[in-house]
């Protein structure tokens, strides 16, 4: 299989797109910037159009430009998973692949799997892109990302689920908060202390939204915000209530700096973490491998909280009973 199936013109012009200069791309990918930018016009010349705007401090992507780069694109991740293909076939678990993961997952498995992955399949590299649901689900279908995993994933015919498991709704407060020590709390109870609350950018804040707007009543005392770790900081001072899962806040709960509570208010549904792929695509050897390590790593990091949680609250029960 030769080096390259992707024209040399296309992938250049990728580079200078990337790069916003042909001076830069020529050093990125160690060709002269003469070469570059005669691929560039001959490409032009063929075509009818212009391909960039040549600009004083660079260059940027006209229309038809876009649309040929989008292309080169999609081109370039099929000529990577034929050469993964073709490794497959000759049995070496070798080649790349993409995952879009949220960015609770970077603190909870993720590390996990890389280690574990550079340990049984050295030759396999990833790719992680931290990203909301919204834009997993987008990466999936324009095919910038081979695997997802992501919360309160949707039904949708485009898309295929691997594996999927639920996350029981709740919240969590550090070990000295009052409410620590029960076995679940209601919405009315949690909102007698001030709760930190995540943006609308993530799903869960727009399940509150729609199920309970009494929440965000303009006399409820609450911190609004999108970062996850401030959320859990907050949390953690013992002053916060954070509406969130077992696996956003699963460092903090191992170490016990924080407490998981479950909401037992009739219709507080769970949530789900899903590991999903194109269903238009077939599942590769080398995604599969992923998919299954994904799998392991993120169910014993939930087994690892859920024990963890159990002698919490053995030892709290204890504590109150002495």
């Amino acid at each position: 299989m030769p080096n390259y199936l992707v024209p040399a013109s296309l992938r250049y012009i990728d580079q200078v797109a990337r790069s916003g200069s042909i001076q830069r791309a020529a050093k990125e990918i160690n060709v002269a910037a003469s070469a570059i930018n005669r691929q560039i016009l001959l490409l032009e010349q063929e075509l009818g159009v212009e391909l960039f705007e040549r600009q004083a401090r660079g260059m940027r992507l006209t229309a038809s430009g876009d649309a040929i780069v989008t292309l080169t694109r999609k081109w370039r991740s099929d000529e990577r998973r034929l050469a993964a293909e073709i490794k497959e076939l000759q049995g070496v678990s070798q080649g790349h692949v993409r995952l879009a993961a949220m960015d609770s997952h970077v603190n909870s498995f993720l590390p996990t799997l890389v280690r574990e992955l550079s340990i049984s399949h050295p030759q396999i590299s990833l790719d992680i892109e931290v990203v909301s649901t919204d834009d997993a689900v987008a990466a999936l279908l324009n095919q910038t990302a081979d695997l997802i995993i992501a919360f309160n994933l949707s039904p949708r015919r485009q898309i295929h689920t691997l594996w999927q498991t639920e996350l029981p709704f709740g919240c969590v407060v550090s070990p000295t908060h009052p409410l620590t020590g029960s076995k679940t709390t209601s919405l009315q109870e949690a909102v007698q202390y001030p709760i930190a609350l995540q943006s609308k950018a993530l799903l869960i804040r727009r399940y509150l939204e729609s199920r309970y707007s009494w929440l965000f009543s303009e006399g409820q005392k609450r911190i609004e915000t999108n970062s996850l770790q401030l959320v859990k900081l907050l949390a953690k001072s013992g002053d916060y209530v954070a509406f969130t899962s077992e696996l956003d806040a699963a460092p903090e709960l191992l170490a016990g700096d924080l407490v998981f509570i479950p909401v037992r208010d009739h219709g507080a549904e769970p949530q789900t973490i899903s590991i999903a792929m194109d269903g238009s695509r077939s599942l590769s050897r080398v995604v599969r491998i992923v998919a299954e390590l994904t799998k392991e790593v993120a169910e014993k990091c939930l087994e690892n909280v859920r024990v963890q949680a159990s002698i919490n609250l053995v030892a709290s029960i204890s504590s109150a009973n002495t």
